[in-house]
């Protein structure tokens, strides 16, 4: 098989929602269905029950929430599908935003019963911007719910985008008896099965007049969905693959995930119709995924998966090329040149040992300590993917170490969760190594990070509130002089990042607008000067 006919195949998807929409449930019934798992729950290679494949950190066992992403890869259908489960808590929004930089589609979840929610319109947002299509499913539908058609009339309007309903449900809450098919004109009947529905759902098929489907809804339910397709049809649009691809139009399925209603409809169609890899622009250039040259980016840096080996692993997307283990490639932020030599297939916290992975592949490699998030791999001199977004600060905390004799592994285990890039070191001149200033997106991100140092690294930790709110990042023409003689409104504090750029924090929003009026000359920026910016609200 060609490079073409390899990369043709792949599918890289993120599975998004606003937190409890059944996002992670579903990312499990997808593994079931795609034969990745035997029980839902549970990997095939373990066969041991647990709570989720993907939530595999214990923080999020504990917590029963998603608070980091996870990749999971298996075949199906032809495809080699690369699928990322990402957190849905508004503090965990930065690697959410940063697998999205990853991916080639985007399936969004939404629960039945509330539609659109603060963090989907977010998602939705980022999607937009960075034209990734969508595809969304509307879960829970086996308890009570808003009405089907309203709930497509407020994703019209709220999110103003064309909907396609690719199949219609059959009933609502206890009376959800299965989904009819508008593009087959096939209705599928569902079982409920004992046990949350951990296998695969027994599933009949007929059409909307066969005496199986009379039988199974009452004539109340029955009428309803007959007046209801009436109106779709009424309306007049046709399935569009052109128009989901470019973005214009989000097809609608309709199902519950712990039950197993309507997840491998929903997976068929996924597949059928999103759109393979996409070329990546480097520096103005566009780089064909079938491009000679080898290139890829790391979006995400993760340590501890393992925890016999305590090592990190740096999450790369490649955006062209065949990638082979221990090819040797071009770093482009140091220059040097690497090899890689410890490449991975994963699949939650488990990975086996990759030796080939195309365009479109996430792939991990272990090791190597002078990767960073951003960074890009390459075979080819000049080629530089600028595909991180950054995010401005928002929650401000002192971390120190209060057992002296566990000082070092305080220190070593905060550098390396430091690497991940999920929250921030800001020096003020009173900085020690025993109390760091950190600054993150939201508050429940310094619970992980307290969490994983004791739990990782047995550091014990004590933290202190920090009184500011706002972050701003000085331009860098700003002259030592200039910072010095800065009018300070009470409470403003400048510090450096670890980079050494000059930022302002500000307790309030009036301190940040005096700072601005009382200083007319020096130009401040919600980003850095260095990268874009996205400011996680």
């Amino acid at each position: 098989m060609g490079i073409q006919d390899e990369i043709g195949k792949r599918r890289t998807f993120a599975i998004i929602s606003h937190p409890d929409a059944g996002k992670t449930t579903l990312t499990e019934k997808f593994l079931l269905y795609g034969g990745a798992v035997q029980l839902a729950g549970s990997v095939t290679a373990r066969k041991t029950q647990r709570s989720t494949t993907s939530d595999w950190m214990e923080l999020e066992r504990k917590r029963g929430i998603s608070v980091s992403s996870t990749v999971l890869q298996f075949d199906y259908a032809d495809c080699t599908v690369n699928l990322l489960d990402t957190p849905g808590h508004k503090d965990f929004s930065e690697d959410t935003y940063r697998v999205l930089t990853a991916v080639d589609s985007a399936l969004m979840v939404i629960d039945a019963a509330k539609g659109i929610e603060s963090q989907t319109r977010k998602l939705f947002e980022v999607c937009r911007n960075r034209s990734i299509p969508i595809f969304a499913f509307m879960n829970k539908m086996d308890r009570p719910t808003i009405e089907p058609l309203a709930l497509l009339d407020e994703i019209e309007r709220t999110l103003q985008v064309h909907v396609f309903p690719v199949n219609w449900p059959l009933g609502t809450g206890f009376d959800f008896k299965g989904v009819y098919d508008r593009t087959t004109k096939n209705v599928h009947l569902f079982e409920r099965l004992a046990g949350g529905g951990a296998y695969r759902a027994p599933v009949s098929i007929g059409t909307i007049a066969d005496p199986v489907v009379r039988e199974r809804l009452d004539a109340a339910s029955f009428a309803k969905v007959g007046e209801e397709l009436e109106i779709l049809e009424a309306a007049g649009a046709e399935f569009d693959s052109g128009g989901v691809v470019s973005g214009g139009t989000i097809p609608v399925f309709f199902g519950s995930a712990l039950n197993n209603f309507g997840v491998q409809l929903l997976l068929d169609a996924f597949l059928k119709h999103s759109a393979p890899p996409a070329p990546r622009m480097s520096e103005g250039r566009l780089i064909p995924t079938d491009y000679g040259a080898f290139s890829g980016f790391i979006f995400k840096i993760q340590a501890n998966m393992d925890p016999n080996h305590r090592d990190r692993i740096a999450f790369v997307r490649i955006c062209s090329g065949k990638f082979t283990r221990e090819m040797a490639v071009r770093h482009s932020r140091t220059g040097k040149t690497v090899r890689l030599n410890s490449s991975h297939k994963l699949f939650g916290r488990d990975r086996e040992t990759v030796d080939e992975a195309y365009a479109g592949d996430i792939i991990g490699i272990v090791g190597h300590s002078e990767f960073g998030v951003g960074d890009t791999l390459t075979e080819e001199e000049g080629i530089h993917y600028d595909e991180i977004p950054h995010f401005t600060p928002e929650a401000f905390l002192y971390l120190s170490n209060p057992n002296p004799y566990k000082g070092k592994r305080f220190r070593e285990g905060l550098d390396q969760l430091l690497q991940e890039g999920v929250i921030q070191e800001l020096i003020l001149d009173s900085s020690t190594q025993n109390t760091r200033l950190l600054a993150a997106v939201g508050p429940l991100q310094f619970d992980v990070v307290r969490f994983r140092l004791e739990s990782e690294y047995g550091a014990e930790t004590r933290a202190e509130p920090a009184p500011w709110r706002i972050l701003r990042w000085l331009a860098p023409t700003v002259t030592d002089d200039q910072a010095r003689s800065m009018n300070l409104p009470m409470g403003c504090q400048p510090a450096r990042t670890k980079e050494g750029q000059r930022v302002m924090m500000f307790p309030t929003e009036w301190a940040l607008q005096y700072f601005v009026e009382k200083n007319p000359s020096l130009e401040i920026s919600t980003q850095p000067y260095t990268s874009r910016s996205i400011r996680a609200k």
